[in-house]
């Protein structure tokens, strides 16, 4: 049980045992299926924690050089990469550090295709296709709406792959279910019958969340299993990235200050919900808080969440609380590791929180801890 009072505030916290869990689970997957599971870097990226995954022989994606070299370096493997667009500065290297590289388009793998010709080494290259399905009701994340900018469609691509393709690449999912793979592979075997036996490998992208409570794990292995048999030649590779972190860890943070107006009482937090949790107003994603609920409770005091940096709308929600809120006193965000840790900023320069792993031990270890030089040092 992790005692929140603790720990430095505001922090991160990474719990490992349900780490542990999560990684074993998607292991039994990977296994029963007989697919191949890799780390998508875009939704978890804490470096100091992969020795923990290296244990269960996850391998990862990338979306950028940064990432692939993250992949190198940390991971001690190449990546599967794929990016919507790559330059003609960063390929280079990219290719260096990657197993498997996919296009996004026709025109990028031919421009750089010369490059790979002359490398020492066999890169797998593939391209991404486009469904025309996706069950992502948010537009923002909606990787399938029309004129998306993500994706070759069957009307495109034709009837002929180019040569040395030898895979495709599928994402259109988001934290979606085992159902909503299974029409996918639907989409996908009718609307590109004519290559599916001519490539090697499918990746089907991210968004499998099969760690999260009530997922049909049984479901997902026997859809991936009959895939399989229809096409035995195939590789068929996931990469999921959230269901690796899902609800592995929470934010702390602390109340600063209560203010009132118009009836309206905000508990003002070291934290921001801009930079600290941006899917809280991007999705908009609803956090779990510890003792809080976030549907009116009758008799209970009820605060909004306020951020410290100086965005206006840098507030989330209406909370109850059975009791008042005091000065000092924690609060707790769940499942704010997956995303949240990648996608955080240095708006106004507030202070980022500290990054710690609670061991399997039940030891805290800080992984790592922000200072003005690291906001320095970005705005150069």
């Amino acid at each position: 049980m992790i005692d929140y009072n603790i720990l430095p505030s505001p922090c991160y916290v990474v719990d490992e045992v349900r780490l542990r869990h999560n990684l074993e689970l998607i292991r039994s997957v990977e296994e029963r299926a007989g697919v191949k599971i890799i780390m998508a870097f875009k939704a978890f990226a804490l470096w100091r924690v992969f020795p923990i995954i290296r244990e269960y022989g996850f391998s990862t994606t990338a979306s950028s050089l940064s990432e692939a070299r993250l992949a190198v370096d940390e991971m001690h493997s190449l990546a599967h990469t794929y990016a919507p667009v790559y330059t003609s500065e960063e390929f280079p290297e990219i290719a260096e550090c990657s197993s498997h590289i996919t296009f996004n388009s026709l025109s990028q793998y031919n421009r750089y295709l010369p490059i790979l010709r002359k490398m020492n080494r066999h890169i797998s290259c593939g391209l991404r296709i486009n469904p025309e399905y996706s069950p992502v009701a948010t537009a923002l994340y909606n990787p399938c709406a029309p004129g998306s900018r993500l994706g070759i469609t069957a009307s495109v691509l034709g009837n002929v792959l180019p040569d040395g393709i030898e895979g495709l690449h599928c994402h259109n999912l988001c934290e979606s279910t085992s159902y909503e793979l299974e029409k996918t592979l639907k989409k996908i075997e009718t609307a590109f019958a004519p290559f599916l036996d001519k490539v090697q490998w499918l990746n089907l992208g991210g968004g499998h969340l099969m760690t999260r409570e009530g997922y049909d794990v049984e479901h997902l292995i026997s859809i991936l299993k009959d895939f399989r048999h229809r096409h035995p030649q195939l590789k068929l590779i996931l990469e999921p990235g959230s269901a690796f972190a899902w609800r592995t860890g929470e934010l702390v943070s602390t109340v600063e200050d209560i203010v009132e107006n118009a009836g309206v009482k905000t508990a003002m937090l070291n934290v921001s919900f801009a930079c600290h949790m941006p899917d809280c107003l991007e999705m908009p994603y609803q956090p779990d808080i510890v003792g809080a609920s976030s549907t009116p409770v009758a008799g209970q005091a009820v605060y909004r969440l306020g951020g410290n940096s100086c965005l206006s709308g840098d507030f989330y929600g209406d909370w109850s609380f059975d009791h008042e809120l005091e000065i000092g006193e924690r609060i707790v965000f769940q499942d704010m590791i997956h995303y949240t840790t990648v996608k955080t900023t240095m708006f106004n320069g507030i202070s980022h929180p500290s990054i710690l792993l609670w061991t399997a031990s039940g030891k805290p270890v800080l992984l790592r801890k922000f200072a003005y030089e690291d906001y320095k040092q970005r705005m150069s």
